[in-house]
């Protein structure tokens, strides 16, 4: 873990699907990340998966392991640097610049993110098997605007309702 956990990048898709390009910028309401689509609503979107987190170091992880995974391939709308995944469990809080939001649980991989990786091997990322590499669905507790290197704070045993 690094001093301080932070916002890599933020990934929207206009149209849906993934890769979902990289923004400047991301306004996040309880609904959802204003200018992200989800084609399939039954199991993405919604206010219980507003917010789709992932985390550079299990990227970097899969790239190392030879998987040409890059930013934005896997649907996920925050890349964070510097949060254990390993230590994150549903109803954890966290702090995302302005922005707060609580872990709903773990995001599916299904087979729309199998180009990002080797022989199409997209279970890598699942929580079933990989708890410590899966991407996380949040529901949004404080509305805002995100920015890349904004610092990202876990709150364990922290307060769970607005700013």
């Amino acid at each position: 873990m690094v001093d301080e956990a932070s916002i890599v990048s933020l990934h929207a898709a206009p149209e849906g699907g993934v890769p979902k390009p990289a923004v400047r910028s991301l306004d996040v309401t309880v609904s959802g990340c204003i200018g992200d689509r989800q084609r399939d609503l039954k199991h993405h979107g919604g206010p219980s998966r507003a917010v789709c987190l992932w985390s550079l170091e299990v990227l970097q992880s899969l790239r190392i392991d030879g998987h040409p995974v890059k930013p934005g391939d896997v649907g996920e709308n925050v890349l964070v640097r510097g949060l254990s995944f390993a230590e994150l469990a549903v109803g954890d809080v966290l702090d995302l610049g302005a922005v707060r939001i609580r872990l709903t649980g773990p995001a599916p991989p299904c087979r729309t993110i199998q180009a990002a990786f080797t022989e199409g091997a997209f279970r890598s990322i699942d929580a079933k098997k990989h708890h410590e590499k899966t991407r996380w669905y949040a529901e949004v507790l404080a509305e805002g605007r995100m920015h890349p290197g904004d610092p990202v704070v876990l709150r364990k045993d922290g307060p769970i309702a607005g700013p």
